[in-house]
């Protein structure tokens, strides 16, 4: 009787699996996409409904940007600019709440309060005819308004500590967006999808042939005018971001300047890294340590990985040798989700 009652038992668990292989196979590859946040989104899920989810997508993507968006006038990020307080929305407390955290666990090498060093090197809104370096005085003395300590957090209230202190949650907003377009699909009844906004990916369950999803991951070429795919990585239930310095940049003197602030300096990237790739558990997360990832550099990355595993974080580095030649490593469990 027992070896019999084993016998149903498996031949049970088979039937769910084939169950639910077979519902995987037979829903239909859904793929939204269009212009949101300044940059491009797909939005790639498995669903039996054929019902259009574009409506419900751009109200998300509004909802955000009346928040975190610096080039609506009236949002929230610009009404805290412009004033010393503001009453946070759910949208904007998550986005400060994680970037103070991970201000902190960095040790300021992450920090949203970066917004008028942007300005000054021209990444910001408003783009100068011809970005230049800043001056050096210019730089010491916007760094005095430059700090996650100048803000403070009361319940729902943004407080600034100092006036003049202003943020910008660029660094992490497309990577939180992700995440909550994710959670809208599962309120929705969808476990199988894959998102990408702005090249910030998150991902869950399979694709149409019941896979897990896979993305490629870029490598620039050394003449920096092409960006062919090297490898493609596993994602499942886990989020993907890059940073780097061959998307928004400007060249002085023979060095190149790219958008990555250090907000303890002042000073915009221009060392040998040419990008660093993050996974970690959410887009948010992800999104918020890749910034602060590249400018620590690729030892010191490693090691900051290494030492606080509690993030869940790997990382892909690409960098330049003392010769100019294109050199990559990686930590470990990045290493083991490449498909070769």
């Amino acid at each position: 009787m027992t070896d019999r009652r084993a016998i149903v038992q498996q031949l049970v668990i088979l039937f769910i699996i084939l169950c639910t292989s077979f519902n995987t196979f037979a829903q239909r590859l859904v793929t939204v996409e269009g212009q949101a946040q300044g940059t491009y989104y797909i939005i790639k899920y498995l669903s039996d409904d054929t019902t259009s989810l574009q409506h419900g997508i751009d109200s998300v993507f509004a909802d955000i940007d009346q928040s975190l968006s610096l080039y609506k006038p009236s949002s929230l990020i610009n009404r805290f600019n412009e004033g010393n307080a503001v009453l946070m929305d759910t949208h904007m407390q998550a986005v400060v709440l994680r970037s103070t955290e991970i201000s902190k666990a960095t040790k300021g090498a992450f920090d949203i309060t970066v917004k008028p060093l942007v300005d000054a090197w021209g990444f910001g809104v408003r783009r100068p005819a011809v970005q230049q370096v800043p001056a050096p005085d210019s730089l010491k003395r916007i760094l005095q308004y430059v700090g996650y300590r100048y803000l403070k957090v009361r319940g729902r209230q943004l407080i600034k500590k100092k006036h003049g202190v202003e943020i910008d949650c660029n660094g992490i907003a497309q990577g939180y967006t992700s995440d909550v377009m994710a959670r809208f699909l599962e309120q929705k009844g969808i476990s199988n999808y894959l998102v990408d906004v702005g090249g910030e990916l998150c991902s869950s369950g399979h694709n149409q042939h019941g896979k897990i999803w896979t993305v490629g991951i870029e490598r620039p070429a050394a003449n920096d005018e092409a960006y062919p795919m090297q490898a493609l990585l596993a994602l499942d239930k886990r989020a993907v971001t890059t940073s780097g310095n061959y998307r928004r940049f400007f060249d002085q003197g023979g060095t190149r300047f790219a958008h990555s602030i250090d907000p303890a300096t002042g000073e915009a990237l221009h060392s040998n890294i040419v990008s660093v790739t993050v996974i970690a558990r959410d887009a948010i997360t992800a999104d918020g340590f890749d910034n602060a990832l590249i400018l620590m550099g690729v030892e010191k990355g490693l090691a900051f990985i290494r030492e606080h595993p509690g993030y869940g974080l790997e990382a892909y580095f690409i960098y330049k040798d003392a010769n100019g030649k294109i050199q990559e490593r990686f930590s470990p469990g990045f290493e083991q989700l490449l498909i070769r």
